[in-house]
């Protein structure tokens, strides 16, 4: 177990980025369908933006809590865990969810407070109380 470098968190983001964004486009294939073929619009459609957010929040919630880890976190060696060791809760996926928002809001800050955090820790990390850890391959 080694801590994970910035690198290595945003490789997996942006892995884990273009899974979200093919399922974004399924999921809203139903709404072009029922409007005629004709484009959503969201700033109209306020049940659109909620399922949108909804289908983001199920995929990183869903795989944290069931294996820790997302498939682009798999590719890269990546394991969510919290402080104590204990399982990662839905409601401990949830809180970190939405901390991570709070992480990108200030143009990332929170992703990069990890350079100078003397745990390697974002913000979304400190206040989930849990941390991704990386599994390097055996014999490395």
């Amino acid at each position: 177990m080694k801590n994970t470098s910035l690198m290595r968190r945003i490789a997996a983001m942006l892995y884990d980025g273009l899974l979200v964004a093919a399922l974004l486009i399924m999921a809203t294939l139903p709404f072009i369908a029922v409007r005629g073929v004709k484009p959503v619009e969201t700033g109209e459609n306020h049940f659109y933006q909620l399922m949108l957010i909804l289908v983001i929040y199920v995929f990183f919630v869903a795989f944290w809590t069931r294996s820790g880890r997302t498939l682009g976190m798999q590719s890269w060696r990546l394991q969510l865990e919290k402080f104590d060791g204990g399982e990662v809760s839905i409601g401990t996926a949830t809180i970190r969810f939405f901390a991570a928002l709070i992480s990108w809001a200030p143009v990332g800050l929170g992703f990069l407070w990890q350079l100078w955090d003397k745990d390697n820790l974002t913000w979304h990390d400190r206040i989930s109380k849990t941390r991704i850890v990386h599994y390097p391959k055996e014999g490395n």
